[in-house]
């Protein structure tokens, strides 16, 4: 059995305000020529098809192009929901879609209800899809002990491994996620996903089936062998200027053995992120190579010069991003106060302020009560935006 392992497409999503629909629309071709090519089984896209739960007509557009392009093929796709798409809206006719090689994995309640791609001799392999289980949203649907990542997508996996029992000898079985595994390396371009608790699951999660497919972190990458992300096949942000954009190209042999390929994905612009004084940057033949990159600048001038912006476009028409970060000295209270909020999440900042305004920490108690604050109205957001 041979499949694609792709997510994170984002249709819809621009870079700094530059439309990226033409290498959206240039990834799918790839896509569905790479599907040709390597005669593969199956496409499985894990999660974040879309960018936000209600895309604009143009992402529905390509969204709608690549599906019946692979249904051309008599390729397979199974898609799950990510924490960015409209669970609801993108598992509209499912069952219909289903009949034409379309399989929608959106409902929580029905994560344990395989694809089963026949692959004979060697008999199916079954493909569960999991969307992104969001923690106080569906507790109650799995009965978890808590509200956390790990409560219900273990109890999910659960549900999983129970079906699979059930299946005949020798069934493999291949899981779709959406989730942040223990281990792996975010960047700056992925929503968070810390509502309801700790976001990092464990891979021991996923024990008890051949291959997991994860979608959420944009930079691809091995938890282990069987447990892989795909990564993001564009840069979102320039924290990806070293990735290297690919898909995962996975043969499972009969045994459930897994054999894992990347495949580069088609690249519109580099990145460069760029830090120095202004005449410097403008100056230095070193960054030569940058002028046809998409460019962050950030300025460490002492005092902010006039329309850097204007003038950093004189040598790289791509730039994009500008930010200031003016050398100071050590004592500097505005340096000492971005040190100090630097890396600190939400919660965190909270608590110092309690302890800055009232002369002591919070206790235990205290630091349950904001972490239940923020987590609800993560939840709360998530609700709204999604209905």
């Amino acid at each position: 059995m041979r499949f694609l392992h792709t997510s994170d497409w984002h249709l819809g999503r621009s870079f700094h305000r530059v439309s990226m629909l033409g290498a959206q629309r240039t990834f799918l071709d790839h896509l569905v020529a790479t599907a040709r090519t390597e005669q593969v089984d199956a496409v499985i896209v894990a999660g974040d098809v879309y960018d936000r739960a209600v895309p604009p007509l143009a992402a529905i557009e390509l969204y709608d192009g690549v599906l019946h392009a692979l249904a051309d093929l008599g390729v397979p796709t199974v898609l799950t929901s990510g924490n960015h798409d409209s669970a609801r809206r993108l598992g509209v006719g499912a069952g219909l879609m289903g009949r034409a090689g379309v399989h929608l994995r959106t409902d929580p309640a029905t994560c344990h209800h395989p694809v089963l791609l026949p692959d004979p001799p060697h008999g199916d392999v079954a493909v569960y899809g999991l969307p992104y289980l969001e923690p106080a949203l569906v507790r109650a649907e799995f009965d978890a002990e808590r509200a956390d990542h790990t409560a219900v997508l273990g109890a999910a996996m659960d549900r999983v491994r129970a079906d699979l029992a059930t299946r005949p000898d020798g069934t493999r079985a291949v899981v779709a996620a959406h989730a942040f595994v223990t281990g792996a390396a975010p960047c700056e371009s992925e929503r968070d996903i810390t509502a309801g608790g700790v976001e990092a699951v464990p891979a021991e999660v996923f024990d008890g089936v051949h291959y997991v497919a994860l979608g959420h972190l944009h930079g691809c990458q091995s938890i282990n062998d069987r447990v892989r992300y795909s990564g993001s096949p564009l840069a979102y942000s320039f924290s990806e200027q070293h990735h290297r954009k690919s898909m995962w190209l996975v043969d499972l042999d009969p045994q459930g053995a897994v054999g894992a390929r990347r495949l580069d994905t088609p690249v519109p612009r580099p990145l460069a992120r760029l830090r120095g004084r202004l005449d410097d940057l403008l100056a230095d033949p070193a960054l030569e190579p940058h002028t046809g990159s998409w460019v962050e600048a950030t300025l460490t001038d002492p005092h902010r010069p006039h329309e850097p912006m204007a003038a950093l476009a004189q040598r790289f028409p791509h730039v994009l991003a500008l930010a200031f970060e003016p050398d100071r000295e050590a004592e500097d209270p505005l340096a000492t106060y971005a040190r100090r909020l630097r890396g600190r999440t939400d919660r965190q900042i909270a608590e110092d302020f309690v302890a800055h305004v009232r002369g002591t920490t919070p206790d235990r108690a205290e630091r349950g009560v904001l972490r239940d604050a923020f987590d609800a109205v993560r939840a709360d957001a998530v609700r709204t935006e999604r209905d």
